[in-house]
């Protein structure tokens, strides 16, 4: 992307948690491009640096394991994940599909999640998205993000990025919930 860093300012974010597949290291970085100083001279790249300044450590394990995975982490290893992950979309797209009171607008590609849309008024004694995603991980033990904590009311957010057998157990056991619930005719 440096390669652009001539015409206009390039930022490059990168982390750990994903790339890498490592929930919840925190881990990121950001690199710019800038060969015109164009950042240094609007005062950007001092607001980024103040922004950054007072952000807390990674823990010292990560840190030390940081250098290990950028130079050791093979091509296979993440073409092996990218395949894992299109087989876990794949897998969550065709199981949502049969639940009707869920809806999902189209497969996953390129993420870890996937947005699925609640229908309400095929389900009974659930008001809401929150209320959806309490009740589930109370009689489930599942637990989903509810859509409106991302500013998508009777939404959910599906993580796939597990084991497959975990992912069919939890789509199963959404299934029944949904089932369960599902307003009598």
């Amino acid at each position: 992307m440096g390669v652009f860093g001539s015409t206009v300012p390039v930022f490059t974010l990168g982390s750990i948690s994903k790339r890498w597949l490592v929930p919840g290291w925190r881990l990121g970085w950001l690199a710019t491009s800038d060969p015109t100083g164009l950042l240094r001279k609007c005062g950007i790249a001092d607001s980024i640096k103040n922004v950054l300044d007072p952000a807390p450590l990674s823990p010292t394990f990560i840190q030390a394991a940081v250098p290990e995975i950028l130079q050791k982490t093979t091509e296979e290893f993440f073409s092996k994940t990218i395949d894992i992950l299109r087989a876990a979309s794949a897998l969550c797209y065709d199981k949502l599909k049969e639940i009707p009171s869920i809806t999902c607008p189209q497969k996953a590609e390129g993420s870890m999640f996937v947005l699925v849309k609640l229908n309400l008024s095929l389900l009974e004694d659930i008001e809401d998205d929150m209320e959806f995603c309490l009740k589930l991980a109370k009689e489930e033990s599942l637990v989903l993000l509810p859509g409106v904590t991302v500013g998508l009311k009777n939404w959910l957010r599906i993580t796939f990025a597990v084991e497959q057998s975990s992912l069919e157990d939890g789509l199963g056991r959404l299934k029944s919930f949904c089932e369960r619930h599902e307003k009598k005719p």
